[in-house]
């Protein structure tokens, strides 16, 4: 069972699905007219609070509640495997595929702010499955077969992804960490510890995700980044020559660190554009899940605050990542060495660990803490996801018995679970991004149009004209 899962795991993440995805994010680029240009306005939308806009938390809140499911373990370890894998040209490919995953980040918010509806307590719904049934209804209020497939295949698969990658992966490497870093410490314990922080906050719903994210996402990814300029500081010797082995093994072939990672273009490129698609999930549909539910006056606006996650994630976090690895390497051969005597030591978290030892006293616990609050934050921003999703399928009813199980899974995943949860999830990962894809691909005309009103010709404080429906379990 297991080696049939891995098969299909390698299969939908394989060269088509990187394909599709980077395609996807260079084709809504040029159908957006480069809307990364815009993205110093973004930001600075990003941090002011709009009153007047409809929806049910501030932009700031869906922005860090996104942030806090995006920026995970992945940004450390993940970044670690793809200079391991695919050598320091990884980086700058990771980087380059954040680049243009703006422009789809956009794009799939858009659509599902455009197309959000309120349940009867008049919360905000929203997302791919929403879009689907929204954008391609008849005009007697049917939806043809192959948009109700659309829909209900997202959500579906969204539901599997989440319960998997948002909640027994983060736990596990929460766990992990903490026992490792302090053997006295049981898993049990640690997943005990899990349970109550996350039940704490999830039964709350989006407004106490919300909170608890506008103020962690920022604390934790500022922490981890003045942990990374400190070393890139301690490192500064060598910071020039990191960057030209980035560049250099980017575009040409070339043995690193004393032949200890070995490099190619293609493996690089490979490598680097599959992690750098994994860090920011433009493509995949989960973001707009809560960005639907923000105050904003249109799509335009909030597609506008979104994307800068994207930018932060990969832009910001991935880079200093990138940096920090490939210049202690370079300061520090002997971790070249080590790497080729002792492939254990060859993990992402092995690597990330070295980098931050480098820190007197505080490098470890920045780092342990780091990813403690990373993984953590996600398993919040991933529950909101699933609880959007269920309800879309279930009812409102569905919601309370999905977090009960993403509970409990989170403690399975502390005190130990198979890698097969892993490879579901992965799977559910792909699987949800192909529809997701599908329907921005469809209506990327009709948002480069609205994005030109909005965006281009300055009518960003305009209110949208088309009212937000209301809808019942009966309607879905």
């Amino acid at each position: 069972m297991t080696e049939i899962l891995t098969t299909i795991d390698s299969f939908v993440w394989g060269p088509a699905m990187i394909a599709l995805l980077l395609g996807t994010h260079i084709y809504l680029t040029f159908r957006t007219g480069f809307i990364q240009r815009k993205l110093p306005q973004a930001i600075r939308m990003s941090v002011r609070r709009d009153p007047d806009g409809k929806g049910d938390i501030s932009s700031f809140g869906a922005l860090a509640t996104a942030l806090a499911a995006t920026i995970g373990t992945g940004s450390i370890v993940g970044v670690a495997t793809a200079l391991l894998a695919g050598g320091p040209g990884a980086i700058f490919w990771m980087w380059i595929a954040g680049l243009f995953g703006i422009a789809t980040k956009y794009v799939e918010t858009y659509a599902a702010v455009k197309y959000r509806m309120r349940d009867k307590s008049g919360s905000m719904l929203g997302g791919a499955m929403f879009v689907w049934k929204r954008a391609f209804a008849r005009k007697d209020g049917s939806v043809p077969w192959w948009a109700t497939l659309g829909a209900v295949a997202f959500a579906a698969f969204a539901i599997i992804a989440t319960i998997g990658t948002g909640s027994a992966v983060q736990s596990a490497a929460i766990s992990g960490i903490v026992t490792s870093s302090v053997p006295a410490v049981p898993a049990v314990a640690v997943g005990v510890v899990v349970v109550v922080a996350v039940a704490a906050v999830i039964f709350g719903g989006v407004n106490s995700i919300a909170r608890v994210c506008e103020w962690l996402v920022p604390f934790m990814a500022g922490a981890y980044a003045l942990g990374c300029v400190v070393i890139m500081i301690m490192n500064g010797s060598v910071l020039g020559e990191a960057v030209g082995l980035i560049l250099e093994c980017a575009f040409t072939p070339k043995a690193a660190f004393g032949g200890a990672v070995g490099s190619g273009m293609i493996m690089a490129l490979q490598f680097g554009c599959a992690r750098g698609l994994f860090s920011n999930e433009s493509g995949l549909g989960t973001a707009p899940i809560v960005a639907a539910a923000a105050k904003t006056r249109n799509p335009a606006e909030q597609a506008l605050i979104s994307m800068t996650g994207a930018f932060w994630s990969t832009g910001v976090i991935c880079l200093l990542t990138g940096l920090v690895l490939v210049s202690t390497m370079i300061a520090h051969p002997e971790i070249g060495q080590q790497i080729l005597a002792d492939p254990s030591i060859a993990t992402g978290a092995a690597l990330a660990s070295a980098a931050f030892a480098e820190i007197p006293y505080f490098g470890t616990p920045i780092l342990v803490l780091g990813m403690c609050s990373f993984a953590y934050s996600t398993i919040l921003g991933w529950s909101y996801y699933g609880n959007r999703c269920v309800a879309y399928l279930f009812g409102p009813k569905g919601i309370k018995p999905y977090q009960v199980v993403y509970v409990a899974v989170a403690f399975l995943g502390a005190i130990g679970v198979g890698d097969v949860v892993w490879t579901i999830s992965d799977i559910g990962n792909a699987l949800m991004a192909i529809p997701n894809i599908i329907v921005i691909l469809l209506l990327s005309g009709m948002i480069a149009r609205e994005t030109k009103h909005f965006v281009y010709d300055h009518h960003l404080d305009e209110e949208y004209a088309e009212p937000v429906p209301t809808v019942d379990k009966a309607q879905l």
